[in-house]
């Protein structure tokens, strides 16, 4: 298929205002929702995490006890990699006053919860997701949908639709040489409704990260993003390897792909720019070993599966994108 530059750019453009606002209205529906648990906000303002990001996050306390929850604002639209084919809101629901912690083993150094004062939380008669999906029931009634990783809110003529990813804090502390109970990597515990275990997850440090990959390479990083995200779904009408690969995988793929690419093509036109972008990809799959996640903790490709499904989508892509 053929592109113009018109085209390229229009795939490239960020979050409007509108949608930029709706990713704050999707924060502040959550906390509404959650207020019959007891918890408030204590008049704070919705901010975002880190500035020229949309990763709107605030926390809550419970009015009696210790409870403290963090809302914010994930994926593609906090890392403003958003395409107009996607619409769902993904909101990170965070338990922070229980976690679970990570540790160094082994005969240097071991850690362990007396080094912190920790101890172990008595077992909850009714789990984090149930009392969320409870709260949204409750105020958003049959549009709430129960999802194996999730709590989906569709949305109407006022709301998008909202993924609610309730999870507990994940703490790792294998860096940690002072015994600071502060000076932890955080990630987020998901437990997913069929049994297959808790996934491990770093939204933050991907935000983060996407942010300064942004700014190193003068903002040509997420404007690719969008093209590539948007490449994947127009492609899922002539090609099955474009279902085999997800938008999560396609931005991280990016953000391994050096500044000084980014910096050395940026300034020509971008049908070139992804054009030549695609070859270095081709050109370095041998590199793909050595690639990370965007928040830069696990793997891309942990499985010979993963990393041949990209190889193969990328072959397509280059087969299928042509531009004048």
């Amino acid at each position: 298929m053929k592109f113009t530059e018109s085209m390229l750019e229009q795939y490239a453009a960020p979050l409007s205002e509108t949608e930029e606002q709706q990713c704050k209205n999707a924060i502040g529906m959550v906390r509404d929702a959650l207020k019959p648990l007891g918890f408030t906000d204590n008049g704070k303002d919705i901010r975002t995490l880190y500035s020229d990001t949309y990763a709107y996050s605030l926390e809550l306390r419970s009015l009696h006890g210790d409870r403290r929850v963090k809302l914010f604002v994930q994926g593609s639209y906090a890392n403003n990699t958003n395409v107009k084919t996607q619409s769902d809101v993904d909101i990170a629901v965070v338990q922070e006053e229980v976690f679970r912690t990570h540790y160094r083993t082994g005969q240097y150094y071991p850690q362990s919860d007396a080094d912190y004062g920790f101890t172990i939380a008595p077992p909850s008669t009714k789990s984090f997701k149930d009392e969320v999906q409870e709260c949204l029931k409750q105020k958003f009634g049959s549009d709430v949908e129960r999802k194996n990783k999730s709590i989906k809110v569709h949305g109407n003529t006022y709301r998008k639709d909202a993924d609610t990813v309730p999870s507990l804090r994940y703490r790792d502390y294998s860096r940690d040489y002072n015994k600071d109970a502060s000076n932890f990597v955080g990630g987020i515990l998901i437990f997913p409704d069929d049994n297959t275990g808790a996934i491990i997850n770093y939204p933050e440090q991907h935000i983060y990260n996407g942010r300064q990959k942004n700014a190193k390479t003068h903002h040509h990083y997420k404007k690719m993003v969008r093209v590539l995200k948007k490449m994947r779904y127009i492609m899922q009408e002539h090609y099955s390897e474009a279902d085999k690969v997800s938008s999560f995988e396609l931005e991280s793929l990016l953000w391994n792909i050096p500044d000084d690419f980014y910096l050395e093509y940026g300034e020509y036109r971008k049908v070139f720019l992804f054009s030549e972008l695609i070859s270095y990809i081709r050109n370095h799959y041998d590199d793909f070993n050595e690639y990370y996640e965007a928040n830069g903790i696990k793997k891309l490709f942990p499985l010979e599966t993963n990393k041949r499904n990209m190889t193969d989508f990328i072959d397509c892509l280059a087969v299928f994108y042509t531009y004048e």
